[in-house]
């Protein structure tokens, strides 16, 4: 019974190690665009796609908004697109990111075990030059939510094996002016699908399907205008 229950314990663990590992593997960004290879379509990735680590801490939040924590982290975009995706997932844990920003906040707590249900936005503001932008413009600037997302099933499953991760895709409205990819500056708002605290280590990408020399992010306005001096 003892080598029975031995092996039976052997075989759980390794297959929970088998699962975990497969569940840090990130797959490319994938775009709305989809192209058929042999019987299957597949998303076309994005061709420019910019990563940044964070770790969202209790009672650090932004704003509060329709009764929710929101943190955000803002984006300078220097030249119009078609589309921008937009993916969050938490926890880090040992996912390899290359060239990704790492926040000060995530490699002071990156060993951290703390996740969250990520909700996110894409919003864009009604500052369209570097030099206006400030933290008091910011402050002041009218901001419009182009889309959000809850869950989604492409990405990796959380440590409870939830589809809690977000990911969002929008593509430019040109007949609009206040929902055209136009240059200027955007953000990601995040928080939880439920009204609580937001705590944990996070990898925020945006993406686009054209080349966008120039993307900034940061966590804040300024930390994102020293980036881009």
């Amino acid at each position: 019974m003892n080598k029975l229950f031995k092996g039976i314990a052997i075989l759980v663990i390794t297959i929970f190690s088998i699962s975990h590992a497969e569940a840090q593997k990130l797959k490319k960004f994938g775009s709305s665009t989809e192209k058929k290879i042999g019987p299957k379509t597949v998303r076309v990735p994005y061709t420019d796609v910019v990563s940044y680590l964070g770790y969202a801490a209790q009672g650090n939040e932004d704003e509060v908004k329709d009764g929710k924590k929101f943190y955000y982290i803002y984006i300078w975009i220097p030249a119009a697109a078609p589309e921008l995706g937009v993916r969050m997932i938490s926890p880090v844990d040992k996912m390899k990111i290359k060239d990704a920003i790492e926040s000060q906040e995530y490699l002071d707590n990156k060993d951290s075990k703390d996740y969250f249900d990520t909700y996110i936005t894409l919003e864009r503001s009604s500052i369209l030059k570097k030099e206006d932008i400030s933290t008091e413009a910011v402050a002041n600037a009218e901001w419009v939510t182009l889309e959000k997302n809850d869950d989604s099933s492409e990405l990796p499953k959380d440590p409870r094996g939830r589809k809690y991760n977000s990911l969002l895709r929008y593509k430019s409205n040109v007949s609009d002016p206040l929902k055209a990819l136009t240059v200027g500056l955007y953000r990601v708002g995040f928080t939880t699908y439920k009204k609580g605290e937001v705590s944990g280590t996070f990898l925020a990408e945006v993406a686009a399907p054209v080349k966008l020399p120039g993307v900034q992010m940061a966590k804040t306005i300024d930390a994102l205008l020293e980036q881009m001096k």
